[in-house]
């Protein structure tokens, strides 16, 4: 494998363009008060065997390998993309070689930059019902909570493949298991797989964000837009108790200390990635969280 480029360079490659040239539509900067720091550079690594890091230092990319073609996971934000592909050839795969395109769930910070990869890639995109709708859109409707406060995104190009609860996608040898983990957004959806090194394999969990925020005016405990929000939620926390997790990662790679993590790794710890209890304790973080905010809500609206 070729050895990664400087991450200097990587980032002028990724967003250096001649004076002439046009920032392609699909790629055009979203503005948020956190977006210049999530789209910081991040150098790509490889997580386990066949799995590998291609995200920027604030938002998860995550790319899994074969042969007969390769899936990505996420694409960040719309200015992300140039990144998140520069990543993808610096380890030594092409971007066309990506099959198959899967979401966590349809904000701008993690689906934005979807539509310039599948642009390039020519690639199928993949997602729950209700996230197909807003990815074909590029816009969330009245039933996700932070409706009204998050900007749009590229819309990729349709039909979207709809895939159900539990159901699996295939590409090649590569198997990724979709289970529904909705609250943060109707459609949310974690995607679990099993990569190797030799004969060790490790079951890897891309866990979606379980973070209970909403635009101003929407309540968990009283809203018609999203009347099972609590106990989707609930739904959700007890699936990521239950499933076979060696490995976490998560939309926000600080919501599952990856960079810590691969600082331990780097300093001679081999196995830092590998915590069995990582998606239980996710949950359990998420399982307070919600009370948190029902408990908030309750104070507030007195009862």
């Amino acid at each position: 494998m070729p050895r990664s480029p400087s991450l200097a360079l990587l980032a002028a490659s990724a967003l250096a363009l001649p004076l002439h040239a046009q920032v392609p539509a699909d790629t055009a900067p979203v503005s948020c008060s956190s977006c210049a720091e999530w789209n910081q550079p991040q150098r790509p690594f490889r997580v386990f065997g066949n799995t590998w890091y291609v995200g920027t230092h604030g938002l998860g990319a995550i790319l899994v390998t074969s042969p007969r073609g390769h899936v990505l996971i996420d694409a960040a934000l719309p200015q992300s993309a140039p990144l998140v592909m520069a990543n993808v050839r610096a380890l030594g795969f092409r971007v066309e070689d990506i099959r198959l395109i899967l979401n966590s769930h349809v904000h701008f910070d993690h689906a934005g930059g979807l539509a310039a990869v599948q642009r390039v890639s020519g690639a199928r995109v993949a997602a729950s019902a209700s996230s197909a709708r807003v990815l074909e859109r590029g816009a969330s409707g009245p039933d996700d909570p932070q409706y009204g406060s998050l900007p749009g995104f590229p819309a990729v190009r349709g039909p979207v493949q709809v895939v159900a609860d539990g159901e699996t996608v295939r590409v090649g040898d590569l198997a990724l298991t979709a289970h529904a983990t909705p609250g943060h957004t109707p459609g949310g959806t974690t995607w679990s797989w099993r990569s190797c090194e030799g004969e060790r394999c490790l079951d890897l969990v891309y866990a979606d964000s379980e973070t209970p925020i909403s635009a101003d005016g929407f309540y968990f405990t009283r809203n018609t837009t999203y009347p099972g929000i609590v106990a989707d939620f609930e739904r959700g926390q007890a699936v990521l108790e239950r499933l076979s997790c060696d490995v976490l990662l998560t939309p926000h790679p600080g919501a599952s200390s990856l960079f810590e993590r691969l600082a331990a790794r780097d300093a001679g710890a081999p196995d830092a990635f590998v915590d069995r209890a990582a998606c239980a304790r996710y949950a359990a973080t998420a399982r307070e969280a919600l009370a948190r905010r029902l408990a908030e809500e309750r104070a507030k609206l007195g009862g």
